[in-house]
């Protein structure tokens, strides 16, 4: 069967590499039999826009910029409202190289995977690449793949392909990455993702629109994936951290214990013996807090399912 696939790639001040990046794409893809070039403007302040449609792009343009996980959700929406097979990411400036656009989709095709995303680091790290954001991206990985039980090898990597079922039922919070909620939320449904080895080209001059500055990465990356541990692992979020509140309440209340029955005296003890009491009682308060957010999560399960109907009548999807 023949697809319809929409290449979309987020642009901001991509002026000088768009054009070219465009017309690189290949007119045809085995299994493809319509590609649309979609370009989300992010608030560019050069001529990004004009030159995108000079390429034979479709342009949707934000006034101001809104962040690259905004614009793959708009991203999302035109390719629901265009009834795409496939919608493929990939960076604007030529980072990536666009004839591994079909090798990308293969398995959605073949219905072997539901997403696909790249992985840039089969073989090794790339030399351009600094050292300390190669250590971010690891540790990354590995916090999403324990969430997910699922060995994920590149959770940031922009380069990906998503089924028409994968992306009608994705429900996004995050405006600043998408990357790795997308994985997360996705995995969470059961749907299987494949990874693909993919070559890259890093530009010593370029600076990610993302990840430009290491400690606000790091934090906003934190802040999503801890977002993403409360609502899709609950019980478990609250719960660790109603132990380690109860760790530290046995150990201090713990050792009074010992002295008093040794000296028969709390004194003059008597100060982390009221602490261990009251960090013992704030562990009940956030163990109370994990059966609650677990209630809650499947509340949130049903809204999503009520969600996912109300986005298939949209759609017209079946």
């Amino acid at each position: 069967m023949n697809k319809k696939i929409i290449v979309y790639m987020p642009a901001l001040n991509e002026a000088k590499t768009i054009q070219k990046v465009l017309q690189s794409i290949p007119e045809n893809i085995k299994g493809v039999q319509t590609i649309t070039k979609l370009i989300v403007n992010d608030g560019s302040t050069d001529a990004t826009e004009e030159e995108a449609k000079l390429a034979g792009a479709t342009v949707i343009s934000h006034g101001v910029n809104r962040g690259v996980g905004f614009a793959f959700q708009t991203a999302v929406n035109y390719a629901l409202k265009e009834e795409a097979d496939i919608l493929v990411s990939i960076d604007a400036d030529g980072q990536f190289d666009v004839n591994q656009i079909s090798k990308m989709i293969q398995p959605i095709i073949d219905e072997e995977a539901s997403f696909c995303i790249g992985n840039r680091f089969a073989e090794k790290r790339h030399e351009h690449m600094p050292k300390i954001k190669h250590w971010g991206n690891m540790q990354v990985n590995k916090i999403i793949s324990f969430i997910t039980k699922t060995k994920i090898k590149d959770a940031s990597c922009g380069f990906r392909a998503y089924s028409k079922k994968s992306l009608i039922n994705l429900n996004l919070h995050g405006k600043f990455t998408y990357t790795h909620e997308t994985i997360l939320d996705l995995i969470n449904k059961g749907f299987k993702v494949e990874q693909i080895p993919v070559s890259v080209t890093y530009f010593e001059e370029r600076k990610s629109r993302v990840a430009n500055n290491v400690l606000s990465y790091g934090y906003k990356t934190l802040k999503i994936i801890t977002k993403s541990l409360r609502d899709y692992k609950p019980f478990y979020f609250f719960g660790m951290i109603s132990l380690i509140f109860f760790i530290l309440a046995l150990i201090s209340g713990g050792f009074v214990l010992l002295h008093w029955i040794l000296k028969e005296r709390i004194t003059p003890y008597k100060f982390i013996g009221i602490s261990s009491l009251i960090v013992f009682l704030v562990s009940i308060i956030f163990l109370v807090l994990a059966f609650l957010a677990d209630m809650l999560g499947r509340i949130r399960l049903n809204q999503e399912k009520m969600l996912l109907m109300l986005k298939q009548k949209k759609f017209n999807d079946d």
